[in-house]
């Protein structure tokens, strides 16, 4: 770090440390800091009790409707499963052990949970976990027997087509993935999602229960349906509702017996605070700013223990629910903002204990440190249309400025009118080189929702949730896991005549011939089209497979009580029917979308128009991953290459892109779901990269893709404005069948050093929001931290990185993700 010319705040702060220096924002954030060090490194604990009583609860309700075995589950779950306050904490409400740890979801992996377990236990990996023998012994038998036949997994596993499942999967059993047309529904019981924490806030579940008692009571005795699907819906939401209410109060029983026991009056006074509190909320509706966050807190948590909803429940528009009660609180005299930063830095670093496990192999290869995506999301438009930005949207971004830790994810609505003062905060905050907020473009996905369908006031009041994508809370009904296509392996399949170099002579895709024998560039372009859309009808045959299968396995009654289209049609938000007024909006990734054009780019320039290199000297070095051909490999990465305004590779973007829209806008309508096409590959670049070999873009064989919509590694020469406006140049207007496209930027701090920088960075937002791009993220970290981080991860243990669509420690990534993170672009100037 000393070599460098400027460092960001983050490395000067590691750095400091590394000197003996205190952290500078420790003084206004000391519970924050206090409660991190208890934890802070440690490797996540896995707990059983959250299986264990679901289990328990499943078997002895099997036959009972879904929804209504879900509720009894969760209630054994709240009535049981050990209740635990944090010193120096002041929310009540985890879902597991002290410290950091994580839980399991036997209805997702519990046929191979105890063999996961065990393998991950003795694993060397970068983000290990920790087992004791103790869990090992419950899951192996007592969860693993009950579940073992009755999962998603195997259901889905069994359903799925041979000719897709062999696209899927490199074993029969379908744990191992071959990322060539790949699912993600295994590991999760729903794609990401947002609660509507507002409802809990200003209703409470005594409500939300009243309501649903006096819908039961108006059912139709004579209707079948009524008492079929109706009523478990309904008194399952009564049972969800008693049982979360149920949870609180035996926090509040806790907060008392630890005041008790307290011999330090202020602590004690905590303590009872927050009995206070969990006495009143989540049951009743919350009556200031404190009880709004620990009604929030208790809704966030319990969510997690329902189900595993795409690595985290996402936090929704924290800046609009909280701000009635904290407006209200603050002219009363009774809140300032220093009292705001603390209860929210007690629910950031109760976030950071709760970590997210996947077993699934092809979890932990797409979602690497420990992912997550509790996004808080700031700014933005009301319902009407107008600025959204309060005195809350900024408070948040101090207390992000100020935290040591990734958690939360921190997303930014920003839109043509969003106030200066408040991109210029964001600015601030990406410049600290955490790498967040990431940023959503209201000019892009307003309109394009509005095409869709959605009504105006629901598309204004939309929230970010997992890694790129939005939600409009009381209107998407979809929550079926995405698919992953791999885009390089479709090419390679061209060049191979439907083979790919890791699996011989095996066909994956179709033959479409000898390339040697091609005419010229329009053959070429067919026979790839030809290819994509194989693997794009098996992906959409995997989408309809995985949506009406997850109907069998999984009910959700809390989401379900919270969504306003649920309660109205009394339908689980997980069932595969149309639940009335609700928007179905799913999508399929393309994974390696820059690679792809780079490698068309120079198979049309070098080989059918320059003609400096024939289709068999091609071939050739493919097979031998470039060894012996360096020359040839350096006069193809001299094409034109996505990222820098070239619109001879921008056209080939643009016609890959319309290809798959196409695609969707043909098929889609039979499947009755709005499926599109998103480019975010989380870290999904790096497994699909190890499926293929060689490309004609120079890549060499088993190294990863491009990330997302971002140009590949290094191809981005002309500077970032022009990486952008690439990404326009590659979108196809016309169709509405797209979803949201990643785009990762990496700055040096010496780029956006000072006040000049912060303006240069404030004025490239606005280029972003102009171009009406979707979405905008930002690393600023020098090349030699990341390399001395490698070399010495003890003393970087705490260096954040942006990677796929969250921040991660650098040092809880695997190499070959470090290595990307490192390939990429480092932008100097703007």
């Amino acid at each position: 770090m000393s070599c460098c010319c400027a460092l960001s705040a983050q490395e000067k702060i590691l750095q400091d440390k590394a000197a003996g220096k205190d952290n500078p924002n420790r003084a206004k954030h000391r519970r924050l800091f206090d409660i991190l060090e208890t934890f802070d490194g440690m490797a996540p604990i896995i707990d059983a009790d959250r299986a264990l009583l679901f289990t328990r609860s499943m078997k002895e309700t099997e036959g009972q409707p879904l929804t209504l075995r879900w509720a009894k589950a969760l209630m054994n779950i709240a009535k049981n499963i050990p209740v635990h306050i944090d010193d120096r904490q002041l929310l009540a409400g985890r879902c597991g052990t002290t410290g950091r740890y994580g839980i399991l979801y036997p209805e997702l992996d519990g046929d191979f949970m105890a063999d996961a377990l065990e393998i991950l236990a003795k694993a060397e990996t970068a983000a290990p976990i920790s087992v004791s023998p103790e869990v090992a012994a419950v899951v192996r038998n007592e969860i693993t027997p009950y579940w073992k036949g009755k999962t998603f997994h195997e259901d889905l596993n069994r359903s799925l087509p041979p000719e897709v499942h062999r696209l899927a999967y490199n074993d029969e059993l379908g744990i191992k993935t071959r990322y060539v047309v790949s699912e993600n529904a295994s590991f999760r019981s729903s794609q990401q999602w947002v609660l509507d924490y507002a409802k809990v806030i200003d209703r409470g579940f005594a409500g939300i229960r009243a309501e649903a008692e006096e819908k039961l009571a108006a059912l139709d005795p004579l209707s079948p349906m009524d008492t079929l699907k109706k009523r478990p819906f309904l008194e399952a939401v009564i049972i969800t509702c008693d049982a979360i209410v149920l949870w609180a109060h035996r926090h509040a029983n806790l907060a008392r017996s630890m005041a008790e026991k307290e011999k330090d009056p202020v602590r004690r006074q905590e303590l009872l605070d927050i009995a206070e509190r969990c006495s009143h909320v989540p049951e009743f509706p919350a009556r200031n700013f404190r009880e709004a966050v620990q009604a929030q807190w208790f809704a966030q948590m319990f969510s997690r223990l329902e189900q595993r909803t795409g690595t985290i429940i996402s936090n929704g528009r924290m800046d609009q629910y909280f701000y009635r009660l904290y407006k209200q609180d603050v002219e009363a005299g009774i809140l300032t903002d220093d009292d705001v930063l603390e209860m929210l830095d007690c629910m950031w670093v109760g976030m950071a204990q709760f970590t997210d496990i996947s077993l699934f192999p092809g979890g932990l290869a797409t979602m690497e440190g420990y992912a997550h995506w509790e996004a808080v999301t700031i700014g933005g438009q009301t319902r009407d249309g107008k600025d959204a930005t309060n005195e809350l949207s900024y408070l948040i971004l101090k207390s992000r400025q100020a935290s040591p830790m990734p958690y939360p994810d921190l997303a930014t609505r920003i839109h043509s009118r969003s106030p200066q003062r408040f991109l210029w905060e964001i600015a601030e905050t990406i410049k600290i080189g955490q790498g967040y907020p990431k940023l959503f473009n209201d000019e892009e996905i307003i309109p394009l929702h509005l095409a869709k369908g959605a009504p105006l006031g629901d598309i204004f009041d939309y929230t970010a949730s997992g890694c790129a994508e939005i939600r409009m809370p009381n209107r998407d009904t979809m929550t079926s896991s995405c698919g992953q296509v791999n885009l390089g392996a479709a090419l390679e399949m061209v060049l191979r005549n439907g083979r790919m170099k890791k699996y011989g002579d095996e066909v994956i895709g179709l033959e479409t011939g000898d390339p040697r024998s091609f005419s010229g560039w329009e053959e070429f372009w067919q026979a790839y089209l030809k290819q994509q859309e194989h693997l794009l009808a098996a992906s959409y045959v995997e989408q309809c497979v995985i949506h009406h299968t997850r109907a069998r396995h999984f009910a959700g009654p809390l989401a379900s009580c919270l969504h306003d289209l649920c309660m109205a049609s009394c339908m689980d938000l997980h069932t595969d029917e149309k639940i009335p007024g609700g928007i179905d909006l799913g999508f399929v990734d393309i994974i390696g979308f820059a690679t792809l054009v780079d490698s068309l780019s120079a198979v049309k320039k070098c080989v059918y128009e320059d003609k400096t290199v024939t289709m068999d000297e091609l071939i050739r070095a493919l097979n031998d991953d470039f060894e012996g051909h360096e020359a040839l490999r350096l006069r193809l990465t001299r094409a034109p290459r996505f990222g820098n305004n070239d619109m001879y590779a921008d056209s080939i973007g643009l016609a890959v892109d319309r290809s798959t829209q196409e695609y969707c806008h043909k098929y889609a309508p039979e499947t009755g779901l709005h499926i599109d096409i998103r480019t975010v590959s989380v870290t999904a670049n790096v497994p699909h990269g190890k499926e293929v070999g060689a490309l004609p873009c120079g890549r060499k064989a088993w190294m990863p893709f491009s990330d997302g919509s971002s140009p590949a590694q290094g191809a981005d020469l002309n500077g970032p404005t022009q990486s952008i406006i690439s990404n326009y140049n590659t979108k196809n207007w016309d169709y509405n069948e797209r979803a949201a496209r990643l785009l990762n930027i990496k700055f040096s701090p010496k780029c956006l050093e000072g006040d000049i920088g912060t303006e240069k960075l404030v004025s490239f937002i606005r280029v972003f929001c102009d171009l009406k791009l979707w979405h905008l993220q930002f690393n600023v970290i020098n090349r030699e931290t990341l390399l001395a981080a490698q070399e010495a991860p003890k003393r970087y243990r705490n260096l954040i990185i942006r990677i796929a669509g969250y921040s991660a420690y650098f040092t809880e990534l695997s190499r070959d993700l470090q290595n990307d993170l490192i390939s990429r672009t480092e932008q100097t100037s703007i």
